[in-house]
């Protein structure tokens, strides 16, 4: 059964940045993709994440509040696994 997709709203795309509000209904899913730039993730919701990696699944736990850094290149498809909605901002930065 297919999942729900997880919905992005762009709030600043310029020279500089891209910053996207993602919004993840329970079971929600981004679709397996590659990051073309580094990226900071703030979290305004705590939850479970599922990430299916190359390398298999692993989950992370996402707690409000708390920024993570990640370099270009990451491929994964990001699913809640949280029993509610889960509200990340994530900042794509430009070269």
């Amino acid at each position: 059964m297919p999942r729900p997709q997880a919905v992005p709203s762009v709030q600043v795309d310029n020279e500089r940045v891209i910053v996207t509000e993602w919004r993840f209904a329970p079971g929600a899913e981004t679709g397996r993709h590659r990051h073309g730039y580094d990226y900071v993730v703030v979290p305004m919701t705590g939850g479970t994440l599922l990430l299916e990696t190359p390398q298999g699944e692993v989950q992370a736990r996402l707690t409000a509040g708390q920024a993570y850094f990640r370099q270009a290149g990451v491929e994964h498809n990001v699913i809640n696994a949280s029993d509610h909605e889960i509200v990340f901002v994530e900042t794509e930065i430009k070269p």
